[in-house]
């Protein structure tokens, strides 16, 4: 079945659950591939049912012109009409994309938004999944590189057919701040947003000094390990050993090097990283898998306002001040 937008509006609408108890609502819907989560504190029942409705809206407008998947959305058109002519895009379009400027060059290019041929070579979720051999992967590289990708004010050109753009690196966060600045606009001050481990916080629930969250064991998924207390602040978390194919006995994670063509091939576990927002520790924790634990933590050191915890197979490293917003 082709995805439509009517798709989307049905599956997310469909999938909503909406909640009331201790003094809490929680909301939780299918979206952008992930379980959404969101818990918030509202004296009115009008106003709580108000904003779970436009958020949900809101997000699945969002899928609807963002996705890939979607042949109808931005992305969409931008990816078929490669090789073949410029396309229009509206300001938002063009925030998201000055965003994947800022974060290619923050990653050292680790984290490339252009990396869809490669994504399309690695089909972890394919029955069979084809390992590509490497002339195969030569050419998608040479339709890789976020610089190659023309703009104008208004308008983009991807200059070869088979180049693609993917958001995945940044969309879902990019998200999950919107969301906080929405609920900020309709007066919600106490609020845990979390699409797919992508999460963020205001304020603290009712009673309480932080919202509590739980890292998950990457030894043991399902379970976690280790708990941290926020406020006003977003954190992300990214690793391979949830998604991921076997293959002739070997392991393939889901996190392409767009630097190689081929998965990430090091011992990073897990990377969780805590900043102001949710875009900035989303690129961070990718970049990190992809770099490598100790080139990672030295990217999230000296990046202002991150803090983050890497796990490799028989270690972890963390920055200075993560033991802040570690809770027993």
């Amino acid at each position: 079945m082709v995805l439509t937008q009517d798709n989307v509006k049905t599956r997310t609408e469909s999938s909503v659950r909406f909640e009331h108890s201790n003094g809490i609502y929680r909301l939780s819907f299918t979206a952008m591939a992930t379980h959404c989560q969101v818990a918030f504190a509202e004296q009115s029942p009008n106003s709580a049912a108000h904003f779970a409705e436009t958020l949900v809206s809101w997000v699945t407008e969002f899928e609807s012109r963002y996705s890939r998947f979607l042949p109808s959305s931005i992305i969409g058109n931008i990816n078929a009409r490669a090789g073949e002519g410029w396309i229009s895009i509206d300001p938002e379009t063009e925030t998201l994309f000055r965003l994947c400027d800022e974060l290619h060059f923050l990653t050292e290019q680790s984290l490339d938004p252009s990396s869809l041929p490669f994504t399309r070579l690695w089909n972890w979720k394919a029955p069979d999944p084809v390992i590509p051999n490497q002339a195969v992967i030569d050419h998608a590289r040479a339709l890789v590189g976020w610089n190659k990708i023309q703009r104008t004010p208004g308008a983009v050109f991807l200059p070869n057919e088979g180049m693609g753009i993917d958001l995945g690196g940044m969309g879902k966060e990019y998200a999950v701040d919107q969301a906080a600045q929405l609920a900020h606009e309709m007066g919600i001050e106490s609020i845990l947003i979390d699409f797919g481990q992508d999460i963020r916080a205001l304020g603290a629930p009712p009673g309480r000094p932080a919202w509590h969250i739980g890292l998950e064991s990457p030894r043991k998924p399902g379970t976690c390990d280790k708990g941290l207390g926020i406020r006003n602040v977003a954190v992300a978390s990214s690793g391979n050993y949830r998604r991921f194919f076997r293959k002739n006995g070997k392991t393939y994670g889901h996190i392409i090097d767009p630097r190689t063509g081929s998965p990430v091939e090091n011992d990073v576990q897990s990377v969780t990283v805590v900043s102001p927002n949710c875009v900035l520790p989303g690129a961070l924790t990718t970049a990190s898998v992809v770099l490598g634990a100790e080139a990672g933590l030295a990217l999230i050191e000296r990046t202002y306002n991150a803090e983050g915890f890497i796990r490799t197979q028989n270690q972890t490293f963390e920055t200075k001040g993560f033991a802040s917003y570690v809770v027993q």
